[in-house]
């Protein structure tokens, strides 16, 4: 299942990770561990953020997937399902039939 984990380092511990060198070839490290279909960088609430979408066949890979982001920089993580143009308009059928049961009015 394509997943979105979001990874929010602390200003304490990304500045500690520039000043000694480690803060990009740490993240590439980890990136390169688990093989993302995208990554992007940001800001969010004054501190530095990754959005990655990648593939969890199980939710046992959580802890492959978050321990690193935890043990290196102290970051505060979410994971949350994530699709795509696709993936939404294979859902479509699941939408009309929530619609039709569950809108104001709908007859059971």
């Amino acid at each position: 299942m394509r997943m979105l984990l979001k990874v929010s380092i602390p200003v304490e511990a990304g500045n500690a990770a520039v000043r000694n060198g480690s803060l990009g070839t740490t993240i590439q490290k980890i990136l390169d561990d688990l093989k993302p279909e995208a990554a992007y960088f940001s800001e969010d609430a004054g501190e530095r953020t990754a959005y990655i979408f990648f593939e969890m066949k199980e939710s046992s890979q959580l802890t492959a997937i978050a321990e690193p982001w935890f043990l290196a920089f102290n970051a505060r993580i979410t994971v949350r399902p994530a699709m795509n143009s696709q993936d939404l308009a294979d859902g479509s059928a699941g939408m009309k039939r929530a619609a039709k049961s569950f809108s104001k009015g709908a007859k059971p």
